[in-house]
């Protein structure tokens, strides 16, 4: 029942105490209410939350595309007047043809008479002629050898012996250098299972042979692939900017992790048990003096700390990250994340103008919109807390914590050359690891894992530098078995 102001003003001129007790009680009722309406406004606050979390993505979050339950339906393209094909202006791509050297046989083809009128009398124009290459691979022969090692009788020792085998001959076994190179770039390149691999011996070479003597092969190539690797390994410290990325690996069931250590003219892999800064800093020392571009994972934040090393964190994460405030219910961080992501889009702008301006004006540009959106992360926060002191607007709070603490090391790339704005070379590099790991399954010990880094290692720098992995692993495999030093995979020093 509602009291209005007369008959509370009546009601205390004539029983104070009843009055008393009356007010006493409604604010009794107001304050269990309003506790009710604190625990419900919580509630409501952590099924928004938890509704944001859920919604996160590929394209708002670090998330990996292949975590997507449902993704949108691409725009489709509308139709235009374009053709399919070549295009009007495009330049004509043709193979080139083969060098007259590598043509193993000619056919030469001459007419006799006129294919229209029948005319014998027809004269040989001296013009070059039409010509038609083509290729095929000829019945693969498999060359066998057969070495043999009499036995002598020795009268003093009483005893049977043997010539030894060459070196070079005992080290190969059963398959040669080029066999062995062919074995470890189909496990390695072609992702191939040892399964395949023998199907492949069996039904194209036509022989058999075991998957566990495959296994041997491979890890004979691992073996010369050895001292390769060890350059590499001894030379990142030494680099001036390295992109480094980190995913999962199956290990006989077991958790390990992929590390990509990208530089400019190689790719590195290491398999860890750990996604912890101890790998960072076993690979690179204390005494790295390069930047080091990466997303914002905590091990990249300790190792940084921890030795004072330069970082450029990737500003593609960050922008995902901003995109995620940008769809949050809460009116205020998402009109936060919308001034933050209009800022870093204005960046982006000036990158992609850079060939317009002079390198001065372009950097005074760089520098400012850097400036902009430090202030934009840090300028009208938004904040509410509860009755015990506890942010309830998390995650603008975290945004712009990231940025008082680490902000500058997003813009690294403006004032050191070498270093890009995102982490997207060492991405790049790994994408080729998850592909294999989806197709092999992992791994299942500590040979198989150093087999993996070695090969991977050898087929990432292959391709960044154009060089054909197969026969890097051959010219390996052959100084392996001979004795010789192994090739270099620094085209600098090789």
């Amino acid at each position: 029942m509602t009291i209005t102001f007369d008959q509370a003003l009546a009601l205390c001129r004539s029983d104070p105490e009843a009055a008393a007790r009356l007010i006493c009680d409604l604010s009794a009722r107001v304050d269990a209410q309003q506790r009710q309406i604190d625990l419900l406004l919580r509630k409501a606050d952590d099924l928004e939350r938890k509704v944001a979390q859920l919604s996160k993505n590929s394209t708002n979050s670090s998330k990996p595309p292949s975590s997507d339950i449902t993704r949108p339906k691409p725009q489709q393209r509308q139709r235009g007047e374009r053709k399919i094909g070549a295009q009007p202006g495009h330049p004509r791509h043709e193979r080139p043809a083969f060098p007259e050297a590598d043509i193993k046989t000619f056919h030469d083809y001459r007419l006799d008479a006129c294919p229209e009128c029948g005319n014998a009398e027809v004269t040989f124009l001296d013009e070059p002629p039409r010509v038609l290459q083509q290729m095929e691979i000829e019945k693969v022969v498999v060359f066998k050898e057969e070495h043999r090692s009499y036995p002598v009788w020795c009268e003093r020792c009483q005893k049977i012996h043997y010539h030894p085998f060459p070196e070079a001959v005992a080290r190969e076994g059963l398959f040669k250098e080029r066999l062995t190179a062919l074995v470890a770039y189909m496990k390695s390149v072609d992702h191939a299972s040892f399964s395949t691999i023998r199907k492949f011996v069996r039904d194209v070479l036509g022989e058999s042979v075991s998957r566990g003597y495959l296994r041997k092969v491979v890890a004979k190539a691992s073996a010369a692939l050895d001292a390769p690797y060890a350059e590499l390994l001894g030379r990142l410290p030494l680099e001036q900017a390295i992109n480094v990325d980190e995913t999962g690996h199956k290990d006989n069931g077991g958790k390990f992790w992929t590390w990509v250590f990208r530089a400019e003219l190689y790719v590195l892999f290491k398999i860890d048990k750990t996604r912890g800064s101890k790998v960072l800093l076993d690979v690179l020392g204390e005494e790295f003096d390069g930047v080091l571009g990466c997303d914002y994972f905590s091990a990249y934040h300790k190792y940084m700390s921890d030795f004072n090393i330069t970082v450029q964190f990737c500003i593609a994460h960050l922008i995902r990250d901003i995109k995620f405030l940008t769809g949050l219910p809460d009116a205020e961080t998402c009109a936060y994340g919308q001034r933050l992501l209009a800022a870093v889009k204005a960046m982006f702008k000036v990158i992609h103008r850079r060939g317009e301006t002079d390198p001065a004006a372009f950097r005074r540009a760089l520098e400012q919109a850097r400036d902009r959106i430090l202030e934009e992360a840090l300028r009208d926060v938004p904040s509410r807390l509860d009755a015990n002191g506890k942010e309830l607007k998390r995650e603008a709070f975290n945004m712009a914590k990231r940025f008082r603490e680490n902000g500058k090391a997003y813009f690294e790339f403006v004032t050191t050359p070498g270093i890009g704005p995102t982490n997207n070379l060492a991405e790049q590099a790994v994408r080729f690891v998850v592909i294999d790991r989806r197709i092999t399954q992992g791994t299942r010990g500590l040979k198989g894992r150093e087999t993996c880094e070695r090969l991977w290692t050898v087929v990432g720098t292959c391709a960044m530098q154009g060089r054909s992995a197969f026969e890097f692993i051959l010219a390996a495999v052959r100084a392996h078995f001979r004795s010789e030093p192994a090739p270099s995979l620094l085209p600098a020093l090789g």
